[in-house]
């Protein structure tokens, strides 16, 4: 998580009045500005060379790639995997001489699935993403699938629509007297804007799957993906619940549906039979061996229902039943019941500035904070309070740690005696780092492992117990049905610390 300190206040208004779980996580997600955070400002001989990157000096500013960058975590680097999709790029999207396409390959340092594309030729996926690709067919098809949305301008285009659909229906509301038909107006507009994007996603799908074909890839990689993706989404729904509601990830940009799967499939066939193609498996499986693996302990990783942040030196222990997820902004956190939330990030505090004051600083526009009390937790100087909204309830609290001041907000729709007394329990649990967290704090990362005689999708799967619902991610990882047999000597994704 990063970016810079800012008022907290000015854009919570709206938690006012909201009646639903999923406005109060959208108020905890974007409500504080971006500034606010946990962090202070801070290849195989039948593919082609890598080719040579493009010379900084030499490119235009790209605000929207540098904004992108920040925003899932910045570049990762591992020159290896870089090399080799490099070279996979190379192949299916060869320059055209020296007026002709030319596109580059960023890896982002974010556990998120994701894949997106810019007009000028940029293509982002994260590490995420490489995780879940099962061989270089489905990367590749990854890649052309970004590589369909460039060439066919549907960036211009879906930004054309939206204005034009954005002006049809202001001027229609102007003409409605009545709150209900405007609010149609609007629901239209954005199912017309789905339809478009929907479009473009099959379109870019057709487009993709040509390019591998040609490529010499195996056509029907593009339909595995988007099964993987189906699945990995919905495991992820399970366990992470509302609390990564306004995490952005793949499924909301690229819908995975089964009529999307079946153009897919039905698409490939126009190119042969399945095994139709290079499929680069052990190839691909060499490249992301040692992938790291979930959050990065740089920013802070989720153990269960804790949060440890080796870098800052704290740790901090969320209510029983609490699903965090660990956003670039903030750590958000959701209850079982969906009637409780919290929030943590940081800001600068100057040394002359006490924490009780701080806390009594409209952390929350129109909201009257009350009950300010200091203390002491794990040493440190900290203050908590309670503030009252028309439909929530907020447990405040604040730690003075190494210049920062770090805010945890709880949000409980009835904050009974029971209730806040989880939440003081949680604000007290803040703690320097120390052994037992920074040994739960490890980083994990891709295995590759090879299959012996007798070993099942339960044996290896074991080996990443620490994983909840461990056995449901292994057969994910590896494109695997439950209860199937697994090739002695074949190679497979294991995660590991």
């Amino acid at each position: 998580m990063s970016g810079q300190p800012d008022n907290l206040g000015r854009r919570l208004a709206f938690w006012r009045g909201r009646r639903t779980l999923n406005a109060l996580i959208a108020g905890l997600a974007v409500g504080l500005t971006a500034c606010a955070s946990i962090d202070p400002p801070l290849a195989p001989a039948n593919i082609a060379p890598t080719p040579v990157p493009r010379p900084v000096s030499a490119e235009k500013p790209n605000p929207e790639r540098k904004r992108l960058i920040e925003a899932f975590g910045g570049v990762y680097s591992d020159p290896a995997t870089q090399g080799y999709l490099d070279g996979v790029l190379m192949k299916i999207a060869p320059p055209s001489g020296p007026e002709g396409p030319s596109y580059r390959l960023t890896i982002l340092n974010s556990p998120v699935v994701n894949a997106f594309s810019l007009p000028s030729g940029d293509i982002f996926v994260t590490r995420g993403l490489l995780a879940l690709a099962e061989d270089t067919s489905e990367m590749a098809a990854v890649m052309a699938h970004e590589i369909g949305h460039i060439t066919a301008r549907h960036a211009a285009q879906r930004a054309e629509f939206e204005k034009t659909t954005a002006l049809f229906s202001h001027v229609n509301s102007q003409l409605l007297a009545q709150r209900q038909a405007q609010d149609e107006v609007e629901a239209r507009s954005k199912l017309a804007i789905a339809r478009f994007s929907r479009e473009q996603e099959f379109a870019a799908d057709q487009i993709g799957i040509k390019i591998i074909a040609r490529a010499g890839y195996d056509p029907y990689g593009a339909g595995r993906f988007l099964t993987a993706l189906g699945e990995w989404s919905a495991f992820r729904a399970s366990v992470s619940g509302a609390g990564s509601a306004n995490r952005p990830d793949m499924m909301a940009t690229h819908p995975s549906t089964p009529e999307r799967i079946a153009q897919a499939t039905e698409t490939a066939r126009q190119f042969g039979p399945p095994g139709t193609g290079e499929t680069g498996r052990n190839a691909y499986l060499a490249a992301i061996d040692g992938l790291a693996f979930g959050d990065d302990p740089s920013q802070g990783v989720v153990r269960d229902n804790a949060f440890i942040h080796p870098k800052l030196g704290f740790a901090f222990q969320a209510p029983d039943g609490f699903t965090l997820d660990n956003q670039s902004a903030a750590l958000i956190g959701v209850g079982e019941t969906g009637s409780e939330a919290l929030r943590l990030d940081s800001i600068a505090i100057p040394e002359s500035t006490s924490v009780a004051s701080a806390i009594g600083s409209d952390w929350i526009d129109g909201v009257k904070t009350t009950s300010i009390e200091s203390k002491k937790i794990d040493g440190l100087e900290a203050a908590t309070a309670v503030a009252q909204g028309d439909q929530w309830s907020f447990r405040l609290g604040a730690v003075r740690l190494n210049g920062r001041l770090y805010r945890l907000i709880f949000a409980a729709h009835d904050l009974s005696p029971a209730v806040d007394s989880r939440f003081m329990a949680s604000l007290d649990s803040f703690r320097l780092i120390n052994t037992q967290d920074a040994a739960s704090a490890s980083a994990e990362k891709i295995k590759i492992v090879e299959a012996a005689n007798g070993d099942t999708a339960e044996t290896l799967a074991a080996r990443m117990g620490f994983l909840p619902q461990w056995l449901d991610q292994f057969l994910i990882l590896n494109g695997l049905e439950r209860n199937a047999a697994l090739v002695p000597g074949q190679r497979y994704k294991v995660v590991a610390r």
